[in-house]
């Protein structure tokens, strides 16, 4: 074999089927060897970790609101990019909002590509959006490299990204059929939280109850029935209420072509802890009751949930209303792209879970649903983006000193098991105060 840019050497490498020692031999920013731990081989670059670090595929967010351009108070490419690889995710998927314009032509596309190739200090890729009125911009954006596209069955919170309603969601759905798409769906009927009572001020109990779990199964209900009439695929976000979990598996079963995926605050965090006015907890869905959590982290175990990913959806502090603590008139979305892993990791350890299971969750699974072949595992042929993961250290999170633009998290303050010691991408670590090297992903790309 010809000289290698890299070896790693790790007592713990995450691979597919278990944790083992070996070595990784890496040219051109691709994973060429997989070795013994002691085998020979000779890189212009060798590192071996210490004990207590396991090599990990670099994990792939599938699901990050970067808000740039347009509302780069909230977020941008340079402070979410890096807070990624401070969480050891060398990947992430950008969302077609709250971007402004959002991402529902190629033109927007265009425009986010311009404003993230210079930031980027990890590989990103783009969701398309799909709203009222743009169907003929699915295929064009599709060619031009979107992983798929994101519809809203309510307010998304943004008026410049409009829902669908049930019409509108299916003729996506046949166009998106006609050349293989993927539709991304927040699953809430508008409907039934129309007839919720309100949030009232403060109370955390108020707000749950005006997102209620009834709102999110039947929209799930909805989704799988026109899945099934038009033969698309589809993707179900940020799964809350596990009662939708029975659902999915009918579904499968009579041959849908359904995912679903959940979030760390919902395996995290319970709302029986949830404070009376700490908005810093306020998203949707909403992060519901212990039991509820405990069904989630079981739907994982059946398969029933594919990944695991941050829905990192931050704004500035006054529009979270810290002050005022209203439940209602604050923002909804958590900030936690660096803390995902740790997050996760200190959840299904306690849960007889392993790194392995993680990685699936974290790292496989997302690369596969957004199609991103070369990304999420630790083989020859991928792209070598690794996490070093220190997982018996402590973590405790100061939210002072994430690299996500405003420092606001519910998990401030919180010990978690797992230290991201560094991250590398495309064979090289990542330094956050040097120029960003990140590249832009397309669908289709066989780089």
């Amino acid at each position: 074999m010809t000289a290698l840019d890299l070896v790693v050497r790790a007592r713990r490498i995450v691979g597919t089927a278990g944790v083992a020692p070996g070595a990784v031999g890496v040219r051109g920013g691709r994973i060429v060897a997989l070795a013994p731990y002691d085998a020979s081989l000779d890189g212009d670059l060798v590192v071996e970790l210490a004990e207590d670090e396991v090599l990990m595929p670099g994990l792939v967010d599938s699901h990050v609101h970067v808000n740039d351009p347009g509302r780069t108070d909230w977020e941008g490419f340079t402070s979410a990019t890096r807070a990624a690889a401070a969480g050891g995710v060398t990947t992430i998927v950008d969302m077609p909002l709250n971007s402004i314009p959002p991402t529902c032509d190629v033109a927007a596309l265009e425009l986010k590509r311009k404003t993230a190739r210079p930031q980027a200090y990890v590989d990103v890729g783009f969701w398309g959006g799909a709203i009222p009125g743009n169907v003929p911009d699915l295929r064009p954006l599709h060619e031009a490299g979107v992983f798929g596209f994101k519809c809203f069955l309510l307010h998304s919170g943004v008026d410049e990204f409009p829902p669908l309603d049930q019409a509108e969601v299916e003729a996506a759905m046949r166009e998106l059929s006609s050349f293989g798409g993927l539709l991304i769906v927040h699953a809430e009927d508008a409907h039934r939280i129309g007839d919720a009572p309100p949030p009232d001020g403060t109370s955390y109990q108020h707000f749950l109850h005006s997102r209620p779990r009834a709102a999110e199964n039947e929209a799930v209900a909805q989704v799988i029935e026109l899945a099934r009439r038009t033969g698309c695929r589809v993707h179900i976000l940020h799964v809350s209420s596990a009662e939708v979990l029975p659902l999915l598996a009918e579904a499968r079963a009579a041959g849908v072509r359904i995912s679903a995926e959940t979030c760390p605050h919902y395996l995290s965090f319970a709302a029986e802890e949830i404070p009376d006015g700490a908005t810093q907890y306020k998203c949707c869905p909403p992060i519901r009751e212990a039991a509820n959590r405990e069904l989630l982290w079981q739907g994982l175990r059946d398969g029933l949930i594919d990944l695991v990913v941050s829905d990192h959806s931050p704004s500035t502090a006054d529009l979270k209303l810290l002050d005022t603590g209203d439940f209602g008139a604050a923002w909804g979305g958590i900030a936690s792209l660096q803390v995902g892993l740790p997050a996760v990791w200190t959840g299904a350890r306690g849960r007889g879970f392993t790194l392995v299971d993680v990685a699936r969750w974290m790292c496989q699974a997302p690369a596969a649903q957004a199609g991103l072949p070369r990304k999420g595992s630790i083989d020859i042929g991928y792209d070598a983006d690794f996490c070093v993961f220190a997982p018996d250290e402590q973590l405790v999170v100061d939210a002072g000193a994430l690299h996500h633009k405003n420092a606001i998290t519910p998990y401030a303050g919180r010990a978690l098991a797992g230290v991201v010691r560094s991250t590398w991408l495309n064979g090289r670590p990542i330094d956050l105060f040097t120029e960003p090297r990140g590249r832009l992903l397309s669908l289709g790309d066989d780089r």
